[in-house]
């Protein structure tokens, strides 16, 4: 759908009234959490704060593995104790006999410190700010103007835009807020948060209907059985003639990636910084919000450079993607780049070969089960835990019945060398690269 932007009129407004600057201003990270895992990922990463689900009260109650009730009181003292914050999606549509769940989980988070809900149901919004607990207002509210935020305003002092807007268009309304003092019920100013990186859906802000009206999967109540992202034909009813088609993956779109035009999303003094991904695993996380985490210092000490971008880039191409969108709608462009394959399109992939017996700190010894797949001298390993979070490393040393080996097969017990704590039952990966000519 193509937008009617008055450009003229925006730009005049933009260029007699700047947005006001602190040296200060530094906007948040906002990196997913989707188990204890891809939390100390995210950590370990910079994130300034994380987002996640509890029970099925989110929009990634089936695809993610969400927290419940009983893991509160851990994740926020985890939060706490590095000095993050941390936020709750609850931001599926209500029905009636949701409710009830809806308010213990409000609740819970009130009395555990939460930091904030993100909601979009009037349901959800009207109890939280009932009971003082702050409020983020979803991207599903699709909200597009200053208008709209204005009203907002009086229950939620963050704000998550449609992501279908512009640049030119996510600029005028920061500079509104502050230019008009739009603030909220903490009383500072509005915030803004726009996303960054990560999955796009087809439909306007995430409003898709399709696995709901094929499957009674309904994407809006955290559902959705992705049924967009799968082969088409385009076949003619009547005369059962078949369109040829360059891709059959007609409504799957690319990825966004902002790392190459994040300077311009900062200049627009954005608050939050959203990375998609609450589905996804440790090495996802810890890497996209990583190179986001770089890419941002960078902007403030004036060393965000192409070459740079280029290292990024590749980073966040050995992770899980669709391929990259690297305009989006911020630059004022059409959704038009598809995926053209199904699942990843990662550089690289892990490919699980174990656990975590024991470790030894004093010796900085990891013993380690391969009771999935063999095990080489200098392969990469990844090593992830709940505690732990994400170590990768080489294996410069492989020694199995005291002696040193250089391929250790399925079904050993070995011991690495490792300087980094890891703890029994850890899950231990080896990194291979992929070959793909879709990239």
């Amino acid at each position: 759908m193509t937008k009617k932007i008055n450009s003229k009129k925006i730009n005049h407004l933009l260029s007699t009234s700047p947005i006001p600057h602190s040296p200060l201003f530094h906007p948040e990270l906002l990196s997913p959490a989707g188990s204890f895992e891809t939390l100390m990922a995210a950590i370990q990463a910079g994130a300034n704060a994380i987002y996640f689900g509890i029970e099925q009260l989110n929009m990634r109650a089936r695809a993610a593995n969400n927290f419940t009730l009983k893991d509160l009181p851990k994740l926020s003292k985890i939060c706490q104790k590095h000095n993050i914050k941390s936020y709750l999606a609850l931001n599926t549509i209500l029905y009636d006999h949701d409710l009830p769940l809806m308010k213990k989980i409000c609740d819970a988070a009130k009395s555990h410190n939460i930091n904030a809900i993100i909601a979009s149901d009037h349901a959800a919004i009207q109890y939280a700010h009932s009971i003082g607990l702050p409020i983020h207002i979803s991207t599903q509210c699709n909200i597009s103007n200053i208008e709209t935020i204005k009203w907002y305003a009086q229950f939620a002092d963050t704000i998550v835009l449609a992501r279908e807007l512009t640049l030119q268009q996510i600029t005028y309304i920061t500079k509104q807020i502050a230019l008009q003092n739009i603030r909220g019920p903490n009383n500072q100013l509005i915030k803004i948060e726009i996303f960054i990186h990560g999955a796009l859906c087809v439909a306007i802000s995430g409003k898709c209907y399709m696995s709901l009206a094929t499957y009674n999967a309904s994407a809006n109540r955290g559902a959705c059985l992705q049924n967009c992202r799968r082969e088409y034909r385009v076949i003619d009813e009547e005369t059962g003639d078949e369109l040829k088609i360059d891709n059959k993956y007609i409504m799957s779109p690319k990825d966004l990636c902002t790392i190459g035009f994040l300077d311009k999303l900062l200049d627009a003094k954005v608050s939050v910084l959203k990375i998609e991904g609450r589905a996804k695993g440790p090495d996802y996380v810890y890497t996209v919000t990583k190179a986001y985490r770089d890419a941002i210092d960078s902007y403030y000490a004036n060393t965000y450079t192409p070459q740079k971008i280029k290292q990024w880039t590749t980073e966040l191409e050995t992770v899980y993607n669709r391929g990259f969108w690297q305009a989006g709608y911020y630059l004022g462009k059409q959704l038009g780049e598809w995926s053209g394959a199904y699942g990843s399109q990662a550089t690289t992939e892990k490919v699980i070969v174990g656990y975590v017996q024991n470790y030894f700190p004093k010796a900085h010894i990891a013993q380690l089960q391969l009771d999935a797949n063999s095990l080489n001298l200098n392969d990469t390993i990844l090593i992830t835990g709940p505690t732990t979070g994400i170590i990768e490393t080489k294996v410069t040393s492989l020694v199995c019945d005291n002696r040193s080996i250089q391929s250790a097969p399925k079904n050993s017990s070995i011991t690495i060398p490792l300087t980094q704590k890891v703890r029994k039952n850890d899950k231990v990966y080896k990194i291979i690269t992929r070959q793909s000519s879709l990239k």
